[in-house]
C-alpha cells in the first residue's frame, strides 16, 4: 500500500497550498504529544494531550477561555473537530470520522449514548470540573481504549492521588454576553499520604445565542448540572483503592438544527478501582477497575410550533464493565497489557400521538433492546534503540450483539426474515509505530490495521430520521465488519525557541458503512425524502495532512499556528460527507508577571468537495478573530484569577462544514471568568 495523492481527484485545491500542508502536517500529531526528553518511548504513546484541570490556577493562565465547555476544549485540539447540532453536546470527530468509528471513554470506562439522533455524545456527560486532561490517540493509537477505526479519546478524571496538600478548594464563576450563559462552580478537596477526597459541582444555564449581525438562533438554550466525587484510600505502601461517582443532568436543551429538543439527558457513572505499584516479577503499575453507568435521554417537541404529530422518543443505555492492566519490563522490552470487557443494553422507542385523539397511537422500537457483550485483550511493546524507539501493539476482541426484544426482532424481520437473533464477531487490530531522532529532527511513521463492529443504529436502527439529508434510516444486522488499513508519517524540526512539524495519514477503509437509498421502501417520517439502509461500500479513502509550528518570540511572547487539508471519497470517487475543507488557526500568546493575553485567528476555506446526496451544501470561507486578557492576584496564600475576552470580534455570520443543516455559529461574544482558590 502506497501513500499517494494520485488516489484522489484533488479538485479545486491549489497544489502549492496542498504541498505546504503536507510538508508541515505532522506537527498536528506531535506538537502537544507526551514528551519526556530522557525517554523517547513516550513520544509515540499518544498523539495529543489536552490539559483541562479547570481548578488549577496555572492552567487557568495558559487557557484562553477557562470554564469553557468541554466541547470548546476539545475543539481547540489539533486532532479533533466537533459536529454541532446546537450550542450543547457537540459530537467529536477525528480524521474526519464520526463517533461510530471512534472510541470515547471516561477514565477508561466504556459509555454509550442513549439517543438515536446522536444528541448525547459521551463527552456531554462530564464537565471540565471533573477532568484533568483529554488523551487523544489517532487511528490504532486509540485502540488501547477499545475497538476503533479513526482513533480514541479518553477523558481522564482529575484526582489528588495522596498528595499532602490538606484541605483545598475553589469557587468559580463565568458569564458570557451572547447567550447570557451563567456558570457557577466549586470544589472542595482533601488529600494526605493515606486518603484523598475530591468533590466538585458546576451549573451552566444559557439562553438562545445570536449569530453574526444579531440573528437569534431559536431553540439553542440549555441548562446543565454536574456533580462528582472521587476518593482513594491507601491500604499499605504501594496498594490503594479508589471510587468515583458522577451525576450529570441536562434539561431544556434546544437543538436548532434538529426537529426535536431534549427535556432530559441524565447520566449516573460509578466505578471502584484497585491499584498496586508492584506485582510479581517484573510486573508493575497494576490497576483493576469495575464500573457501571446508566443513561436516560428524552427527546421532546412540545415547545416547537406547528408540530404535525407530537412524538415521545425516550432512550436508555446501561453499561457494566471492567478492565485490568499492568506494565511488564524486561531488559529493553517495555510491555503493557490490558484485559477489558463490557455489557451494554441499548433501548429506544417512539410513540406518535395523532392530532385526532380517536386515532390509535403509533408505537415502534427504534433500538430493539440490543444487548452487546465485548471482551478484549490489548498488548503493546515499546522497544528502545539508540535515539529511536519502536512500538508494536495489538488488540483482539470478542464482540456479540443480541436483539432481546421479540417485538423489535419481528419488526426487523420484515426486512431481514432470515436474520439471526445474535451476531458474533472477532475483531482484530495491529499497529507498528517507529520514532527516530536525528540531531534536531524527529521522524515518526507507522502502519496499522483495525476493525470495528457496526453501531447499534447501523445494525439495528428502525426508521431513524436524519434531518441532515431528510431521510429515514434502517439498520442492517447482516453488515460486514468494517476494517481499515492506515499509514501515518511525520517529521518535526525542533529547537528550544522554534518547532515545526509536517505530517499526513491515509486510511483505506474496507466495507465502509454508510446509508444508501432504497427506493422500494416507504418513509415513516412525514416530509422525509426517502429511506436509506445502512450498507457496506467496497471501500472508502480518507487523507489528512497538516502543518503546525510554534515560535517563542521572547520569554513572554509565543506565536503558534496550524493549517490542515482533508479529503474523503468512496469507491466510486464520490465525496464522503462531513469532510473538512482547508482550515487554519494562528495565535499570539503572552504571559509575564502573572499577566496573560492572547490574540487568535481561526478560519477555513470554501467547502469545495461536498456531496448533496448526503444533505450537504457548499459552505463559504470564513475567518474569526478573538482576544483575551487575564491577571492572577495573590491574596495571602490564596489565588484570585480573572480573565476576560471577546470571541468573533468582527461579529462574522458564518457556518462551517460541521454545522448541522448549516446553523450559524455564535456571533460576537464577551466573556468574564473569576476563580478564587483556597490553598
Amino acid at each position: 500500500m502506497k501513500l499517494s495523492l494520485s488516489v484522489f481527484p484533488l479538485r479545486g485545491i491549489p497544489m502549492g497550498c496542498l504541498l505546504g500542508a503536507m510538508l508541515c502536517g505532522a506537527l498536528t500529531s506531535h506538537l502537544y504529544a507526551q514528551e519526556t526528553p530522557a525517554d523517547s518511548l513516550k513520544l509515540i504513546q499518544l498523539n495529543e494531550v489536552i490539559v483541562i484541570s479547570a481548578g488549577k490556577q496555572l492552567d487557568h493562565q495558559k487557557q484562553r477561555k477557562p470554564l469553557s465547555t468541554l466541547d470548546e476544549f476539545l475543539e481547540s485540539s489539533l486532532s479533533v473537530n466537533m459536529v454541532k447540532r446546537g450550542a450543547y453536546a457537540w459530537e467529536p470527530t477525528m480524521n474526519d470520522m464520526a463517533s461510530e468509528r471512534l472510541v470515547v471513554t471516561i477514565d477508561g470506562m466504556q459509555i454509550f449514548g442513549a439517543c438515536t439522533d446522536k444528541m448525547d455524545p459521551i463527552t456531554s456527560y462530564v464537565d471540565v470540573s471533573n477532568l484533568a486532561e483529554a488523551q487523544i490517540g489517532s487511528g490504532q493509537q486509540g485502540a488501547v481504549f477499545g475497538n476503533t477505526i479513526g482513533g480514541g479519546i479518553n477523558l481522564k478524571l482529575d484526582k489528588r492521588n495522596f498528595k499532602p496538600t490538606g484541605w483545598t478548594g475553589s469557587l468559580e464563576s463565568a458569564y458570557e454576553s451572547n447567550n447570557k450563559m451563567r456558570v457557577f462552580g466549586g470544589e472542595l478537596n482533601y488529600s494526605d499520604e493515606k486518603f484523598y477526597l475530591n468533590t466538585d459541582a458546576i451549573y451552566r444555564k444559557a439562553d438562545n445565542y445570536y449569530a453574526g449581525s444579531d440573528e437569534e438562533v431559536l431553540f439553542s438554550q440549555f441548562e446543565k448540572y454536574n456533580f462528582s466525587i472521587n476518593s482513594g484510600y491507601k491500604l499499605t505502601a504501594g496498594k490503594s483503592i479508589s471510587a468515583t461517582l458522577i451525576y450529570d443532568e441536562a434539561n431544556d436543551v434546544g437543538y436548532p438544527a434538529l426537529t426535536m429538543d431534549v427535556s432530559l439527558a441524565r447520566a449516573v457513572i460509578g466505578s471502584v478501582s484497585f491499584n498496586q505499584d508492584t506485582l510479581f516479577g517484573n510486573f508493575s503499575n497494576w490497576e483493576s477497575k469495575v464500573y457501571y453507568n446508566n443513561i436516560k435521554h428524552v427527546m421532546d417537541d412540545t415547545k416547537r410550533p406547528d408540530v404535525i404529530i407530537h412524538m415521545d422518543m425516550p432512550g436508555w443505555s446501561e453499561t457494566a464493565g471492567f478492565y485490568t492492566q499492568a506494565n511488564f519490563n524486561k531488559e529493553k522490552n517495555h510491555f503493557f497489557f490490558k484485559l477489558d470487557g463490557y455489557y451494554n443494553k441499548s433501548y429506544a422507542e417512539m410513540t406518535m400521538y395523532p392530532t385526532n385523539s380517536n386515532e390509535p397511537l403509533m408505537f415502534m422500537l427504534t433500538w430493539p433492546d440490543v444487548r452487546t457483550k465485548d471482551v478484549g485483550f490489548y498488548a503493546e511493546d515499546h522497544i528502545p534503540f539508540e535515539k529511536a524507539s519502536l512500538k508494536l501493539s495489538t488488540r483482539l476482541a470478542y464482540h456479540s450483539s443480541t436483539v432481546a426484544d421479540d417485538f423489535g426482532l419481528n419488526s426487523l424481520k420484515i426486512f431481514y426474515p432470515e436474520m439471526d437473533k445474535t451476531n458474533t464477531r472477532f475483531l482484530k487490530s495491529f499497529s507498528a509505530q517507529y520514532h527516530k531522532m536525528l540531531n534536531d529532527f524527529h521522524f515518526n511513521g507507522g502502519l496499522s490495521y483495525g476493525e470495528r463492529a457496526p453501531s447499534v443504529s447501523e445494525g439495528y436502527g428502525f426508521y431513524l430520521f436524519n434531518s441532515f439529508d431528510n431521510h429515514d434510516y434502517i439498520g442492517d444486522p447482516e453488515l460486514n465488519t468494517e476494517s481499515s488499513a492506515d499509514v501515518n508519517l511525520s517529521v518535526t524540526y525542533k529547537k528550544p525557541t522554534f518547532e515545526i512539524t509536517a505530517g499526513a495519514n491515509y486510511f483505506h477503509v474496507f466495507n465502509y458503512i454508510i446509508g444508501v437509498v432504497d427506493p422500494s421502501l416507504s418513509t415513516m417520517t412525514i416530509g422525509a425524502d426517502g429511506v436509506k439502509i445502512y450498507t457496506n461500500l467496497d471501500y472508502a479513502q480518507l487523507f489528512n495532512a497538516s502543518l503546525s509550528g510554534r515560535y517563542n518570540i521572547s520569554n513572554a511572547f509565543k506565536l503558534s499556528g496550524s493549517v490542515s487539508y482533508h479529503r474523503g471519497i468512496d469507491n466510486d470517487g464520490e465525496n464522503l460527507p462531513l469532510i473538512s475543507p482547508l482550515s487554519y488557526r494562528s495565535a499570539l500568546d503572552f504571559y509575564k508577571n502573572q499577566y496573560s493575553a492572547s490574540l487568535s485567528v481561526d478560519g477555513a476555506g470554501e467547502q469545495i468537495n461536498y456531496n448533496p446526496a448526503y444533505g450537504e451544501t457548499k459552505t463559504a470561507a470564513y475567518a474569526t478573530l478573538s482576544a483575551s486578557f487575564g491577571k492572577r492576584f495573590f491574596i495571602k496564600d490564596n489565588d484570585l484569577f480573572v480573565k476576560t475576552g471577546i470571541e468573533n470580534i468582527l461579529d462574522t455570520n458564518y457556518s462551517s462544514y460541521t454545522d448541522w443543516n448549516n446553523i450559524p455559529r455564535m456571533g460576537r461574544n464577551l466573556y468574564l471568568t473569576i476563580s478564587y482558590s483556597i490553598n
